[in-house]
């Protein structure tokens, strides 16, 4: 099996403020992310080969090029559902790896506030009206009574662990600027926020949406102490795309996200990783309901199996836990601008190992995880993609 592990590096890093940008354009949010990159990395434009745009809602590579005029170079625009992001930084790995370009630029981008709803923008079912119509908090919600059933758990105690979730990633968001909300929020409060899938996920326990946009640029290993002496390296960037056939299978049950398990096993095995748990310094991960976030945590290897509810109302992924997650805010806090969120995942571990993420900095860092989800727990597509400050 091939490995991209320690042969392609970043070296520069941006991401836009997330939030209600009424006060922005598309374009400015691109430049926000880009020029903060190319600032980071000491490059200009005319450095950059090619590029890759990941994003859900933009239709075009042209919606990019239109932005950076990069003077006829290539511009692929790639789609994967909220893995847009993700995907866009390992095809830019790609890029380097097999030789074909010297630096070339990883940008995620969606802007959803204008669209007038207050969720995503909807599409039309599948062409012969065959998928069910029901959305994202519905699918997840399913989640809640297997999980309970399955390992015992008392709805009183998965309620209380799920409003945990949602305190650790607002108290993050509070100390991150860059948040769509930057306020931390009481227990009590969460555990009173009104219900959206009776009985069991409330407001509180959604993410929200947001606009943004995030970038990276890579370059070899081999050529990246040219530009700086502290890259971050790629251990494996994978991607799993689901057969679609969970959500008739008998055997699916409800309690895990086998797309994850199935792309961090790959992860791990090419990055070195046999004890995440204690060899991950940080992870970002798709906490688009906080139920998500404790099958996550499962699913990556984070906790053992039935155990992530009691990890989570033990600390254990807080700040001031043994493995931090969504140090950020996540989704839930940072907000989730669907193409951009991949490479900004990425871009919590780039700040953490440079001491650029103040009030939230961990001590030391040097490893850290990114995974996306995106579609619904039995039918979707997964990413996990790891960096570190090391080689080796």
């Amino acid at each position: 099996m091939g490995s991209i592990k320690d042969k392609v590096s970043i070296i520069g890093m941006g991401c836009s403020k997330f939030g209600e940008r009424f006060d922005a354009s598309r374009e400015d949010l691109v430049l926000e992310a880009v020029m903060e990159a190319l600032e980071d990395s000491g490059l200009k434009m005319k450095d950059i080969e090619a590029f890759w745009f990941g994003s859900f809602y933009e239709q075009h590579g042209t919606s990019l090029s239109s932005i950076l005029k990069p003077d006829f170079k290539p511009v692929t625009r790639v789609e994967n559902n909220c893995c847009s992001g993700a995907d866009a930084l390992r095809n830019a790995a790609f890029g380097i790896a097999s030789g074909e370009y010297d630096v070339v630029m990883a940008i995620g981008l969606d802007k959803l506030k204008d669209n007038g709803f207050s969720g995503n923008p909807l599409f039309n079912l599948y062409r012969d009206n065959t998928e069910p119509s029901f959305g994202g908090p519905a699918s997840f919600s399913l989640l809640v009574p297997a999980y309970a059933e399955k390992y015992n758990v008392s709805y009183e105690d998965m309620r209380e662990a799920m409003v945990h979730v949602s305190y650790k990633n607002h108290y993050n968001g509070a100390l991150n600027p860059k948040a769509l909300y930057r306020k931390e929020i009481p227990l009590d409060k969460i555990r009173k926020s009104p219900m959206v899938c009776e009985p069991y996920l409330t407001i509180m326990d959604c993410s929200g949406v947001s606009d943004g946009a995030a970038c990276a640029i890579l370059t070899s290993t081999e050529k990246a102490k040219k530009f700086r002496n502290d890259p971050m390296y790629i251990k494996s960037a994978e991607i799993v795309a689901s057969s679609g056939v969970g959500m008739y299978e008998t055997s699916y049950d409800y309690t895990t996200i086998l797309e994850t398990e199935a792309a961090a096993r790959v992860a791990y095995q090419k990055a070195g990783i046999t004890n995440p748990s204690e060899q991950l310094d940080l992870v970002e991960l798709h906490d688009c309901f906080s139920i998500t976030e404790i099958v996550l945590y499962e699913a990556l290897g984070l906790s053992t199996r039935g155990q992530g509810w009691r990890d989570a109302l033990e600390g254990k992924f807080s700040l001031e836990g043994s493995l931090p997650v969504n140090v950020d805010g996540g989704l839930k806090a940072m907000g989730h601008p669907v193409g951009a969120s991949g490479i900004r995942m990425v871009y919590e571990s780039w700040l953490q190992f440079h001491g650029k993420a103040g009030k939230r900095q961990l001590e030391n860092p040097r490893t850290g995880l990114a995974h996306c989800l995106g579609g619904k727990p039995w039918n979707n597509v997964s990413s996990v993609t790891i960096v570190g400050c090391d080689l080796g």
